[in-house]
């Protein structure tokens, strides 16, 4: 099992992960964020993205404190001066969330930050499913899913879609 926490798999893994990681060494992401225990999910760590696939970053913050979070992002100089910056609060399943996505070089970056442990955030958890998932059911599966995404579906979806769950943003938290 890859050790997700630690970026250096990306240094060894296929070109987007080890540009990846070029990018998020050169800004030292992970460096400015580390008071916020972040964590790379989605597609790019288990080699299912597509063109268009950002980077995840999953964050732990109180979003009681939200503006002293944008104002640390801002201090650290994290995002560079002239990059457009979205800054979103939504609910998920009844949590508040908040989402920043901004380009860092060619890169789409995503920060997804809730108020619990980023290990402990649904985003971070089907990842760990997802790549099981991979590795059981083999190469034929994976690309099959990669068709899918590159169709329009989402992640969960499309596991969801080939394994026949109910409900895939649950029943992948069962894996």
């Amino acid at each position: 099992m890859i050790d997700f926490t630690n970026l250096n798999y990306l240094k060894t893994g296929n070109k987007k992960q080890k540009r990846a990681y070029e990018v998020l060494e050169k800004y030292k992401v992970f460096e400015k964020l580390k008071v916020y225990s972040p964590v790379l999910a989605g597609t790019i760590p288990i080699e299912i993205d597509i063109e268009n696939s950002d980077l995840d970053i999953i964050c732990e913050i109180d979003l009681q404190f939200e503006e002293g979070f944008l104002d640390d992002i801002r201090s650290s100089r994290l995002i560079p001066t002239d990059a457009e910056v979205k800054v979103e609060n939504i609910m998920i399943n009844g949590e508040k969330s908040m989402v920043l996505n901004f380009m860092l070089e060619e890169i789409q970056v995503e920060i997804f930050g809730q108020n619990k442990p980023s290990l402990e955030q649904n985003a971070y958890r089907h990842m760990l499913a997802e790549y099981r998932i991979l590795q059981e059911q083999g190469e034929e599966f994976k690309h099959k899913i990669i068709e899918l995404k590159k169709q329009g579906i989402k992640t969960e979806p499309a596991f969801g879609l080939l394994m026949e769950l109910e409900n895939p943003y649950e029943d992948l938290l069962k894996f």
